[in-house]
C-alpha cells in the first residue's frame, strides 16, 4: 500500500474506535446479566457455542433483539445440519430483525451436516428467501493454526463475493493487524474491516466462566488464536488483568484513513462487560 497514512491523533483515533464498538458475547445464562452492562442499543455479536450449538445463539438473539439490541449472531457454518436447517436459522433470525450476521467456519471437528465451510454456507445462504443486508466473515492477521496464507487467501477472494465486511481474529500486536490489512488491500480486498480486539479481562472470572461452561470455551478460544502467548504475557504483565490500551494507541492513527478503511472495533468481550464497560468509559473520557 502506497502513500502517506491519512493519520488522527492518537487520542481522536482511539475515540473514533471506542464510541461505537461491536461487542462479543458467548451464549451463556450470563448474557442476560452482560447485557445489562452494555448501553441500550449496542451492536451485540453472539457466538456459536461448541458446548450449546447453534440454537443457543438464535434464541439469544431473539430475545436480546426484543430488547432493542442491534444483534450479530454467529452462524457457524459445521454446526448447521443441512439447508432446511439453514433456512430455519435464517428465518427466525429476519423474523425477529436481524439485519447482520457473522459467518465463520466453526471449530467442530466434524461438521454436523452437509456443511464444512464457510464458503458452503454462504453460497447457500444467497438461494434462500431471507436476506441479510451485512454479511461478515472472518480474517486471520497472524495466519491460521491448520491453514498456510495461501490458502487464507484464495478462501478470501471466494468468500468476498458474499460478504460485506471483513472480522479479524483477536490479536494482540497492532502492528500485525495493520501489516495484514495493507496486505489484503494489496491483493484488492475492499471490505471494510472490522478490527477484533479482547476487552478487559480478569484472569479469574476467565477461569470461573470456563469452569461453568463445562468444556470451557472461552479457553478454548484462546488457544486456538496464535495471540494465546500474547494474552499469557500481557496477564503476567498486568498481575491478573489485562486491557487492551496499548494495541489502541497502536491502532489509533489509522482510525479514519480510508485506504484502510477501518470501520471500528469487535471487542471480545469473554462475557466480563462490567468490567470492559468501566474501562471504555474511562477510556473515552480521559481522551475527549
Amino acid at each position: 500500500m502506497s502513500g502517506e497514512i491519512q493519520s488522527v491523533p492518537t487520542a481522536e483515533g482511539i475515540v473514533e474506535l471506542l464510541e461505537e464498538p461491536r461487542f462479543e458475547l458467548m451464549p451463556f445464562e450470563s448474557i442476560d446479566e452482560q447485557l445489562g452492562h452494555l448501553p441500550e442499543g449496542s451492536e451485540i455479536a453472539i457466538t456459536t457455542s461448541p458446548t450449546l450449538g447453534l440454537e443457543a445463539t438464535v434464541e439469544w438473539a431473539e430475545r436480546a433483539s426484543e430488547r432493542g439490541y442491534e444483534i450479530v449472531p454467529h452462524v457457524a457454518a459445521r454446526y448447521v445440519e443441512d439447508r432446511d436447517h439453514l433456512e430455519e436459522i435464517a428465518r427466525r433470525l429476519t423474523e425477529a430483525g436481524v439485519t447482520d450476521i457473522f459467518v465463520p467456519g466453526g471449530d467442530r471437528e466434524e461438521p454436523a451436516g452437509e456443511f464444512e465451510s464457510a464458503l458452503e454456507l454462504l453460497v447457500a445462504l444467497e438461494e434462500l428467501p431471507y436476506a441479510f443486508a451485512e454479511v461478515g466473515i472472518t480474517g486471520y492477521p497472524e495466519g491460521h493454526a491448520f491453514l498456510d496464507d495461501e490458502t487464507l487467501a484464495e478462501s478470501m477472494a471466494e468468500k468476498e463475493p458474499y460478504a460485506t465486511y471483513v472480522v479479524t481474529q483477536l490479536c494482540y500486536d497492532p502492528d500485525a493487524i495493520i501489516a495484514w490489512v495493507e496486505e489484503i488491500r494489496d491483493r484488492g480486498v475492499e471490505l471494510p474491516v472490522e478490527v477484533g480486539i479482547p476487552g478487559v479481562m480478569k484472569y479469574q472470572r476467565l477461569l470461573g466462566i470456563s469452569q461453568k461452561v463445562g468444556v470451557g470455551d472461552s479457553v478454548r478460544f484462546l488457544k486456538k488464536t496464535s495471540g494465546i502467548v500474547g494474552f499469557v504475557r500481557q496477564l503476567v504483565g498486568s498481575r491478573g488483568t489485562y486491557s487492551p490500551d496499548t494495541l489502541l494507541e497502536g491502532l489509533a492513527p489509522y482510525a479514519t484513513d480510508p485506504r484502510y478503511d477501518i470501520r471500528g472495533v469487535h471487542i471480545y468481550a469473554f462475557n466480563q462487560a462490567s468490567d470492559l464497560e468501566s474501562w471504555r468509559a474511562e477510556t473515552l473520557e480521559k481522551h475527549r
